[in-house]
């Protein structure tokens, strides 16, 4: 390799000769990255982008934070194993500690956990077999809208019917329900009269001996939908599906691969809702930027025999030493206070652009896991009266963005959603960077296409 190959054009056609037809994000972001730190990276030509995507959420303190890779150098320079199957070790000792320390203080007590394949979708599958084992049933109830990975069975209780279309034969025995989305609520109501709709809906389906369905082995839920469009499950649903799941003895999976370890402004999204549910789905930025994906959930499901679940790299030290600073620094309170602050300052400007123009049509989310759902207010309306989602005009503000160097991502019906998943510590001088590029971008599309 010589210097005039140091391109972003040189290294994306070797990508694109070489990699499966199935990638993704350089289809959206087509560069090469040489150096990150922070919520900033830099390409092979020298320009540097603001990240507000930050691998999905994983990077939950940035690129490169001089806290995190240290514990990983000295775990490296201590001549420690970093591949231990489930073996314990004492970096995985402190690390399982520190989890439990997070937990809400009503399961402290009664947590089990099982390290999983490195990827979330590894921490789905864990938990559904986990409770088909426990309960003896075979159903599962997952959620229109939901995400929970690319895996066999993960895929089958994912909403979006474009990764599953050509997919044959997954998990038998899903069944979705209605999750509440005020702007555009499946029962054409919205607000709390849509959330009681939900709730009334939930808790009669499962107690109807009419309704067809028999009681599942779990109830799987994203307290905040991610890829789904960043849609926060109001606390009195929540409330509802614990309550109802608990009567009915089916156990309540809460998937926090995302939303989790600090995002929403709590350590985990469903805390605002003060349930307590069976088992919690961890990855993504509980590994410090490492690979590393848990299922913590309470003893009495734990009927697994040995070897019921296993995985060739459950074992991974560095994630494990690396992921003991995340949640220390995550879960101060202190911290957590700051995310809400930020998160808050980042939804106000987006209100106050949206009240300037006519392609966004709604603003939600907590902390920094912040959505943004573009429209086309030429289109028609839906039942709500809303116009319709635009996946065409937030791909050219994506776009648009990129060219400014701001690196976001969508998702959402139609991929009609900008998402907000920068560092937790981000700066204010970056998010009023990030402010101004992504306005002056919104602003030049609606110029251009309406």
């Amino acid at each position: 390799m010589n210097e005039r190959n140091l391109t972003n054009e040189w290294f994306i056609g070797r990508q694109n000769d070489t990699e499966s037809s199935a990638r993704s994000y350089p289809r959206k972001f087509p560069f090469a990255l040489k150096k990150a730190k922070g919520v900033w990276v830099e390409d092979v030509e020298g320009n540097e982008y603001l990240d507000f995507l930050c691998g999905a959420g994983t990077l939950a303190l940035g690129h490169n934070d001089s806290e995190v890779n240290q514990a990983m150098i000295d775990l490296i320079g201590s001549g420690a194993p970093l591949h231990t199957l489930d073996l314990t070790t004492p970096v995985k000792d402190r690390f399982v500690e520190t989890i439990f320390s997070v937990l809400p203080e009503e399961m402290q007590g009664n947590a089990r956990i099982q390290f999983c394949s490195p990827s979330g979708t590894d921490a789905v599958d864990a938990a559904i077999k986990l409770c088909k084992t426990a309960t003896g049933r075979g159903s599962v109830i997952a959620f229109s809208g939901g995400y929970h990975g690319m895996g066999h069975g993960a895929l089958a209780l994912t909403g979006n019917l474009n990764a599953k279309s050509k997919v044959q034969g997954l998990m038998p025995g899903v069944q979705f329900m209605p999750y509440p989305y005020s702007y555009r609520c499946p029962f054409g109501l919205g607000g709390d009269a849509g959330t009681a709709a939900a709730s009334a809906y939930f808790e009669r389906v499962l107690k109807d001996p009419e309704s067809g369905i028999p009681l599942p082995a779990a109830v799987i839920i994203e307290p905040i939908q991610g890829e789904g469009g960043v849609i926060p499950a109001p606390p009195a649903f929540l409330q509802t599906v614990r309550r109802v799941t608990k009567e009915l003895g089916i156990p309540l999976i809460v998937d926090e691969i995302q939303c989790g370890i600090g995002r929403s402004g709590d350590m985990f999204a469903f805390q605002e809702s003060r349930i307590i549910p069976d088992a919690i789905l961890m990855s993504k930025a509980i590994g410090g930027s490492q690979p590393m994906s848990v299922v913590v959930y309470d003893k009495a499901l734990d009927k697994w025999t040995a070897g019921a679940h296993a995985g060739t790299f459950r074992g991974n030290q560095l994630a494990m030493a690396a992921g003991t600073v995340v949640l220390k620094r995550v879960s101060d309170p202190a911290f957590l206070s700051e995310v809400r602050r930020k998160g808050e300052k980042l939804r106000a400007a987006m209100e106050s652009l949206k009240a300037e123009i006519s392609i966004i049509g709604d603003i939600r989310g907590r902390g920094l896991m912040q959505g943004i759902e573009f429209i086309d207010p030429r289109g028609e309306k839906d039942i709500m009266g809303h116009p319709e989602a635009s996946g065409t005009i937030s791909a050219a503000v994506q776009r648009r963005c990129f060219e400014k160097h701001l690196i976001m991502e969508k998702g959402g019906r139609n991929g009609s959603v900008m998402r907000c998943l920068c560092a937790l510590n981000v700066t204010d001088d970056e998010i009023d960077t990030m402010i101004s590029i992504f306005s002056s971008a919104v602003k030049e599309i609606e110029s251009e296409l309406i």
